[in-house]
């Protein structure tokens, strides 16, 4: 079987934890988009893991987890990725492998990520990371490879070509000094004696894998409306993050793909600037945040929380494909009186039932709700559907009926046990 996990909302939506558990059925695992700005959780006992750029299932022994050709690989991040991985006792030589035509950000894109998101009058919310300008140079055609490090001529001849243009742009457009090539250059070399036991053909080895009968499991980055056609742009990051960038970051044809697993919060979060009509206001923002420890893995950011919108998971469940749900942090939820799930959006007069596109109507509509009664208990320990409170089993069968999607899978806290399977 081989099957997509992705992000249903704007991210953060607990796919680390989904990916891990689903990671022990599977054989291999391919993270196939974004970068060192995404930030997946799990947690194993009690430790608890950040991942950014090394796949989620990392943690499985007998695995092997790819970094596909649609991700930008930030070396001086994903090193430290693998030490930190290597010092718990993790064999990585075995268990990773790296695409030779995944992108390379530099400095440069780090620095240039910043001063563009400090000239723009409405702020995009970047993590400057230097995702989008790496992605900029891809599609440019002056983008530097994982492949292109192995081979000192054509790297020395790509750097110094993007160099003289990009130090131009520094010093003339934004006053900055620019970078110098000698000591970039070692630098960089030095990254490539660090990977060159993980890169690989991957888009070879994972074909070669489903040939050989091997189960597949695709991991997302971001969320669906994050994804940069279909998001809420310009609030969304630089690749596609629906399940269709999985086979145009891993080489992976779709006629290969059996499943697509959407996750969603029980509520929804987003970080950043964007539109969120479902938001919450006052104390209660605080409250939810503070309860759902609602604070950026990569930057640390705190996430703005709102009420689940129906619109947004019933767009992202035609995108993707989804046909079934992980609904992630139900236990958040918790001691709440009332809960509220978004079934339309109201402007100037008119309903909207689907998730518009134009970011006027998403600013300022006012969401139509559908509210029913919560539940006192502490759910967290609940190991059983049937053992939910009714009101929690309520909540989920409203969800499916207006989704029309089966919901699989529900997280009652972050660690692996906290989950109860729904046959």
């Amino acid at each position: 079987m081989n099957t997509v996990i992705v992000g249903a909302q704007w991210g953060d939506e607990g796919k680390g934890k989904i990916i891990d558990i689903l990671s022990a059925e599977t054989d291999y695992i391919v993270r196939y988009q974004g970068g060192s700005n995404a930030g997946h959780t799990v947690v194993v006992d009690t430790k608890t893991y950040i991942f950014h750029l090394i796949p989620s299932g990392i943690l499985h022994k007998g695995k092997v987890c790819c970094i596909g050709n649609g991700v930008t690989i930030d070396p001086q991040a994903l090193i430290k990725e693998i030490r930190g991985l290597e010092s718990s006792g993790i064999d990585m030589k075995k268990r990773l492998k790296i695409s030779y035509l995944s992108h390379l950000i530099f400095p440069y894109h780090k620095i240039l990520d910043e001063l563009r998101e400090g000239k723009l009058i409405h702020k995009i919310g970047t993590t400057r990371r230097g995702i989008g300008p790496c992605y900029a140079d891809k599609i440019n055609r002056c983008g530097i490879r994982v492949v292109d490090l192995f081979n000192p001529k054509v790297f020395k001849e790509k750097l110094q070509d993007n160099l003289k243009e990009k130090n131009e742009i520094f010093k003339k457009v934004y006053r900055h000094s620019g970078f110098e090539f000698e000591s970039l250059y070692k630098e960089y070399l030095g990254y490539a004696k660090a990977l060159s036991g993980y890169a690989a053909n991957v888009a070879v080895l994972l074909n070669k894998a489903i040939q050989d009968k091997k189960d597949v499991l695709f991991e997302g980055a971001q969320g669906t409306f994050l994804d940069i056609d279909f998001g809420t742009y310009p609030f969304v990051t630089s690749s596609s993050a629906i399940s269709g960038g999985c086979c145009i970051g891993s080489g992976v044809s779709p006629v290969f793909i059996d499943k697509v697993v959407g996750v969603a919060k029980a509520y929804t979060t987003r970080v950043g600037e964007g539109p969120f009509p479902t938001e919450f206001s006052g104390d209660f923002q605080k409250f939810i945040r503070e309860k759902g420890h609602e604070f950026g893995a990569t930057t640390g950011r705190p996430r703005r929380c709102g009420w689940l919108d129906s619109l947004m998971l019933k767009q992202a469940i035609l995108l993707n494909g989804i046909s079934e749900l992980a609904l992630t942090k139900l236990d958040v939820l918790d001691g709440l009186k009332s809960i509220k799930i978004a079934v339309a959006y109201r402007y100037k007069g008119k309903d909207f039932k689907e998730f518009p596109c134009d970011l006027e109507v998403l600013n300022k509509a006012r969401p139509i709700y559908k509210e029913v009664s919560g539940w006192n208990e502490n759910i967290s320990k609940t190991k059983r559907y049937n053992d939910l409170p009714r009101n929690a089993r309520d909540y989920i069968r409203l969800l499916q009926d207006i989704l029309r999607v089966k919901i699989s899978l529900v997280s009652v806290g972050s660690s692996r046990q906290e989950t109860i399977f729904i046959s």
